[in-house]
């Protein structure tokens, strides 16, 4: 398993032309959280045009299917129709681990997120970061125990926000 190389991912989907909103703990971390992570969760747009762009940068980070029996992976079709298939895939590549959800838990996917997504710029890509507010909405759906273990600190750090926009909810 290679360790996660989230400025060359980046890098790969923005030439590529993928339209996507970066969700998780990756996210989380990019506003502020110091909980660590160790891969990349992505939330890619469906649309056709896309979804072959998306199977071409996954083509050259030569993503495959992550699985506990094949730490190399499985590989699978990289292509839009095997995409527009799948809601979910766990992805091991060249670049370390990659998570593409098309319906993060608690979201109705690309169009919900990417409303109140964050630009970031990440050594030259532009990329489209998740709210924390909706990371938060989607860990709390999720409900998973690293979910539960995240929340109190992930709660915490938008209070610190907002308070310091002079924002209070």
């Amino acid at each position: 398993m290679a360790a996660l190389q989230p400025d060359e991912l980046f890098a790969c989907l923005d030439r590529h032309g993928v339209r996507y909103v970066l969700i998780g703990g990756l996210a989380a971390v990019l506003h502020g959280s110091p909980l660590p992570t160790l891969d990349a969760d992505i939330c890619p747009s469906r649309t056709p045009d896309n979804l072959g762009r998306l199977a071409a940068a996954l083509d050259e980070i030569d993503a495959r299917i992550r699985t506990a029996d094949a730490p190399e992976g499985i590989g699978f079709p990289r292509d839009a129709v095997f995409l527009a298939r799948v809601d979910l895939l766990n992805l091991v590549t060249r670049l370390g681990d990659v998570d593409l959800s098309f319906t993060p838990s608690g979201t109705t996917g690309f169009d919900d997120l990417s409303r109140q997504a964050v630009p970031m710029n990440i050594h030259g890509a532009t990329i489209a970061v998740a709210s924390l507010e909706d990371v938060i909405r989607s860990k709390e759906a999720a409900n998973r125990p690293k979910d539960q273990r995240s929340l109190p600190m992930l709660r915490q750090l938008l209070e610190e926000i907002r308070k310091r926009q002079g924002r209070t909810f």
